[in-house]
């Protein structure tokens, strides 16, 4: 009884508030795809071990993307020569960056989608350090491509097991929907209004009219903001496809489908300073619902408590839930704040050509 509640009152009744119904109009064109004109962008902070394991799979995709741009937050380990000993061997131009401080990954990508659209990237498919790609990957991305414009693809866990992410978010709360479907149709697909950077593939045109993504979140809500942006825009997409494997151990609850993950001092005042720059964004877009949005924080703020409580086995480390949503509160008040701007129609409109 009380599942078909939660059912009601989060799938079925804020299902229509997820869509924006000028979206049909602002459809994005289709495209076609061509792996050549694919650019993976990896960001890393002194994880040149795993990034050397994502670099070794890159070598064995096929087909191959045309470019691999490397966004380094100033890491202090071996990356610059890791990523040496790939360039002069992986069949695509490799682009590298070292940042001069580190700005988290929300920075990284930001930097990481401007160097691949001003490539000229038809396609732009985003990952952390931490994972693998599978060696049809592209291919399996590819196959939806002419369909789709925001795509994401499935993922293995550490263990091998199916990760689950949670692709669906109330739009008026502004957190994830923890018991969207799992399971696909006969279709391969389903709609998402959310974002994930590790995986997100997606084209130039989308990222022209939304802009790229806001380094001011530094981590976390940035990826889950910028699928919700592209998904106003056009049909993004969540398909039945394994395109990359998790290779970092990460502590967790074990709730079956779904996985309570451990968490950090960072990631706790992350995750409540930048419910701030969401209200900002929705604000903006008309779909700012002050009370709904207050309980979407407060049932961030009790999720934090209970991974403490249930994963960490403490209740120090809440302080910094406190300064988040203390220091979001100026962020808030900002009369001067704006979003990021979609980019220039005309900007950087050229094709990878790589032979």
């Amino acid at each position: 009884m009380a599942d078909n509640w939660l059912n009601n009152l989060f799938w079925d009744k804020l299902d229509s508030d997820m869509r924006d119904d000028s979206r049909g109009k602002a459809e994005t064109a289709k495209a076609s795809f061509a792996a050549s004109e694919t650019a993976i962008v990896i960001v890393t902070y002194n994880r040149s071990h795993l990034l050397d394991r994502l670099l070794n799979s890159i070598h064995l995709m096929d087909p191959m993307p045309g470019h691999v741009v490397i966004i380094d937050n100033a890491s202090s380990d071996d990356t610059r020569e890791i990523v040496e000993r790939h360039t002069s061997s992986l069949d695509a131009a490799v682009m590298y960056k070292k940042l001069s401080t580190n700005t988290g990954g929300a920075g990284g990508f930001h930097t990481g989608v401007k160097t691949a659209y001003e490539l000229g990237a038809s396609w732009i498919w985003m990952m952390d350090d931490d994972v693998e790609v599978l060696s049809d990957g592209l291919g399996k991305l590819g196959k939806w491509a002419t369909r789709f414009q925001v795509i994401q693809g499935r993922r293995y866990d550490f263990d091998g097991s199916e990760f689950y992410w949670q692709y669906r978010i109330s739009d008026r709360l502004a957190i994830p929907i923890p018991f969207a479907p799992s399971e696909f149709d006969v279709t391969g697909y389903r709609e998402m209004n959310s974002g994930c950077f590790e995986g997100m593939f997606i084209h130039r045109d989308v990222v022209r009219r939304i802009g790229l993504p806001d380094p001011r979140f530094f981590i976390y809500w940035d990826d889950q903001l910028y699928g919700w942006l592209a998904s106003r825009i056009t049909t993004a997409v969540i398909v039945n496809e394994f395109v990359l494997r998790r290779t970092r151990d990460i502590r967790q609850l074990d709730l079956g489908v779904r996985h309570f993950n451990a968490s950090s001092d960072p990631y706790r005042y992350y995750i409540m300073r930048n419910r701030a720059i969401l209200k900002q964004y929705y604000r903006v877009h008309g779909m700012w619902h002050p009370g709904a949005f207050a309980l979407g924080t407060a049932l961030t703020f009790i999720k934090e408590i209970l991974r403490l409580i249930l994963v960490e086995k403490t209740i120090r480390g809440t302080s910094n839930l406190f300064r988040g949503l203390r220091d979001g509160q100026k962020i808030a008040r900002d009369r001067n704040w704006e979003p990021m701007a979609p980019l220039e129609s005309g900007q950087a409109q050229h094709h990878l050509n790589i032979n």
